[in-house]
């Protein structure tokens, strides 16, 4: 059908550039339908070399030209030729190497979901394959090859950084453990940039309350992070905005939490370069706290 349209294609050329003087449109058609023209002879032969192959009824044929197109990264072709032979192999010696490069080729064509299932299921048939350590691992690695970016949903990191510690955890000894820690790292620091943009996003649209316990639970979450000292002063900021936007009776009790962060920040982070930021929070809330109770003294009941 493609290449059927690629032809109605320079037909249509032909037709619509009839005006144009003989030597100049000859010219022309040279130039523009020649790359056509070699195109529809490529996909064609490949199409007829590959239906070629599929309707010889030898699989010992078959594989050698799925081995081929695997040594040749064409990974499709070879995808097609190892899944027509599967069956007749599937009680034969080749089998487990056929289904290897079999999910390998799913895997480089970069079908991560179907790969990952393949990887799977080798391990299933093959529990006792000197190869089963390296499917584990790269069934691990599917998921974490499906991670998104941080806005969106993190299934698949959240996926990946379990099956990279069980990976951890089953095969103490492999050399794939130092890999498998940094991709548990960089899959971390994903979940821990989605939940920044998360607490960031709910101070930047004035819920304050809500962003000081989203801040807060980000701490909680990586507290080794060394971004800590700066969702610890957002949880401040958070807070001194709640109690400042607050209702006058509310107003001493919530600056007074503001003082209680800013300690927990000294304790915390006391090198901190963004210390004297968090002071000047302090030093707010000290003042706003003796302001209201010279305004309460003022006022009589």
């Amino acid at each position: 059908m493609f290449i059927k349209s690629l032809t109605l294609g320079v037909w249509s050329l032909i037709f619509f550039e009839q005006d144009l003087p003989v030597t100049t449109t000859f010219a022309h058609f040279m130039r523009r339908l020649l790359p056509v023209f070699i195109t529809i002879i490529f996909l064609s032969s490949c199409s007829q070399g590959i239906n070629k192959i599929l309707k010889n009824s030898d699989p010992e044929y078959k594989l050698r030209y799925a081995e081929q197109y695997f040594v040749k990264k064409k990974y499709n072709k070879a995808q097609v030729l190892y899944e027509d032979v599967m069956p007749f192999y599937k009680t034969r010696p080749e089998f487990p190497d056929i289904y290897y490069k079999y999910a390998y080729c799913a895997y480089y064509q970069a079908d991560y979901f179907n790969a990952e299932n393949l990887f799977k299921t080798f391990i299933e048939i093959f529990p006792n394959s000197a190869k089963s350590e390296e499917m584990d691992y790269m069934r691990a690695y599917s998921f974490y090859k499906q991670s998104p970016k941080p806005e969106l949903d993190q299934t698949n990191t959240i996926k990946a950084i379990g099956m990279m510690q069980t990976f951890i955890n089953t095969h103490p000894g492999s050399a794939r453990n130092k890999e498998a820690s940094e991709i548990i790292d960089i899959c971390r620091a994903k979940l821990e940039t989605k939940d920044f943009k998360s607490a960031q996003l709910y101070y930047d649209m004035g819920q304050f309350r809500a962003a000081g316990v989203a801040f807060a639970a980000l701490l909680n979450s990586y507290p080794e992070s060394s971004r800590g000292d700066e969702y610890k002063l957002m949880i401040i900021k958070s807070y001194y905005r709640y109690a400042e936007l607050s209702i006058e009776d509310k107003k001493p009790e919530r600056f007074e939490h503001v003082i209680s962060e800013y300690q927990d920040f000294v304790d915390r982070f006391p090198e901190s370069k963004l210390r004297k930021e968090a002071e000047d929070y302090l030093n707010l809330s000290q003042s706003q706290i003796k302001k209201l109770s010279y305004e309460q003294i003022k006022t009589p009941a």
